[in-house]
């Protein structure tokens, strides 16, 4: 009795990718679940929860090593050309700036956690508008990537200079207060972070829409990425401000590296 050999290699590279797809929707799911309950412990104060984001930031690099895993398994067996060997490429990538998306949510939990044992301060609706923003673009991404959505994904690409500009924004608003009540450099400090940490994940988000153009289309993005971050031309007296809380980070948003 023979083995149909090609149909067995077949199926189970069929399973590969399914795999591999399923994989991709977790993580995203969890992103997007962690910078969620990220910004709700922020809004409620709620230290619990905030500890709790802390903690699943593991589930999502457990799941970039899964996909690394079988991607490298894939490579090194299957030898994927054409699209099948985009579409790895692109969930390998996409993995990636998930992850850096969940340590950043994870960096607004801690950020909440110091706040909430501050009084209360009306400055959390800028990050809030910023929060729900950035929210819809990495849904709306994860949703174009496991579509194909190229249109989408290119509307998620130009919605990110309306996430810079709100950056701006709320980044002169908070150092204008600390410049006004040295009281409030502390909890605009945490808050500044937090502003700068969903900038950072509204910029991966647009990455992943970028990978999704590649993927579908063989080539990347002819235009130039829309930007409307001028807070670096921002001119402040660095003896006024963030002269303390910044223990860990960096406006340059790479705060989260040295604890992982």
């Amino acid at each position: 009795m023979s083995v149909d050999t090609g149909h067995h290699i077949v199926a189970a590279y069929d399973e590969e990718f399914q795999k591999l797809t399923k994989l991709i929707t977790q993580m995203g799911g969890q992103a997007e679940t962690q910078l969620q309950d990220a910004l709700r412990a922020v809004e409620k104060r709620d230290d619990k929860l905030a500890a709790r984001v802390k903690k699943q930031d593991k589930e999502i690099d457990a799941l970039e090593r899964s996909i690394d895993t079988l991607v490298v398994r894939m490579l090194a067996l299957r030898q994927p050309v054409a699209n099948d060997l985009r579409f790895i490429l692109a969930v390998l990538r996409c993995a990636s700036e998930l992850e850096r998306i969940g340590d950043y949510a994870k960096n607004i939990a801690k950020r909440a956690t110091a706040l909430s044992q501050m009084p209360v301060t009306p400055l959390t609706r800028g990050v809030a508008r910023m929060g729900a923003l950035t929210q819809a673009m990495l849904k709306d991404v994860m949703d174009a990537f496991l579509q194909g959505d190229v249109e989408k994904a290119v509307e998620v690409w130009e919605a990110d200079e309306e996430v810079d500009s709100l950056y701006t924004s709320l980044f002169r608003e908070l150092l204008t207060y600390m410049m006004e009540d040295p009281r409030h450099i502390t909890p605009c400090t945490h808050l500044l972070f937090m502003a700068k940490n969903l900038e950072r994940i509204g910029d991966h988000a647009t990455n992943i829409a970028e990978i999704i153009h590649f993927h579908v289309e063989g080539e990347a993005l002819a235009e130039k990425r829309p930007k409307a971050d001028s807070s670096n031309y921002t001119v402040m007296d660095p003896e006024d401000v963030l002269d303390e809380g910044a223990d860990d980070v960096s406006l340059d948003g790479e705060e989260g590296k040295a604890d992982r």
